[in-house]
């Protein structure tokens, strides 16, 4: 169906409408153009009574793979980098001495995350090619598009990104001045909303340098 209203505009597409969708396009040809980004992540946490917890800190990613999470709250100081050069997750907790750096494992203890994502698994080129195969060959429901002056977004019931045999419904967010994800939800099949991550303030190609990853 197609339902017009003020500014913004609803479809629901086949799945083989859903292969040739022009954002996906879109959001790969810009995503190709980047050489590096940092952005202000906002993670929230959903219990199952619907209180949440939230987490913030400061990402930047440059390619071909590196990545850094300086912690805003509730770990305030706390660095991540990976890798490091035996491939592990460089921990640097808040002091000078280097008795507070620990070099970890991609799936140690201490990275878990509830969405069982690593940290090697956070950047926007594997959330964008996530995305395509919801659409396509990990579809497991309808896909919804709504668009707005700014953005647009995708909601598909899929198989989880992270966690095998588990579907989950995703809403992405598009930024359509860079053609970049922005925000993505989650929640189970029922509706029953499970987590939430907002890129803030996402810039792209600063040229940074590659001593932040040291």
């Amino acid at each position: 169906f197609f339902n017009h209203t003020g500014t913004t505009e609803i479809y629901t597409i086949s799945i083989h409408d859903s292969l040739q969708i022009s954002v996906l396009k879109k959001m790969e040809a810009a995503y190709n153009e980047v050489k590096d980004y940092q952005t202000e992540v906002e993670v929230k946490i959903y219990k199952k009574d619907g209180s949440f917890k939230t987490e913030k800190s400061l990402y930047t990613f440059k390619k071909p793979k590196w990545i850094r999470f300086d912690f805003v709250s509730p770990r305030p100081g706390i660095i991540l980098v990976y890798p490091d050069r035996n491939g592990k997750v460089l921990m640097r907790l808040p002091g000078l001495l280097p008795v507070f750096t620990f070099h970890l494992m991609l799936d140690d203890p201490l990275l878990e995350t509830p969405s069982g994502q690593r940290i090697d698994q956070t950047d926007l080129g594997l959330l964008i090619k996530n995305i395509r195969h919801s659409l396509t060959d990990q579809r497991r429901g309808p896909v919804s598009i709504s668009e707005d002056k700014d953005t647009i977004q995708i909601q598909v019931l899929a198989n989880d990104h992270f966690r095998e045999g588990v579907e989950t419904t995703y809403q992405s967010l598009i930024s359509k001045e860079l053609w970049l994800p922005v925000e993505v939800g989650k929640s189970t099949p029922i509706g029953v909303q499970e987590g939430r991550i907002i890129f803030r303030n996402l810039r792209i190609n600063i040229n940074v340098p590659d001593s932040l990853f040291q």
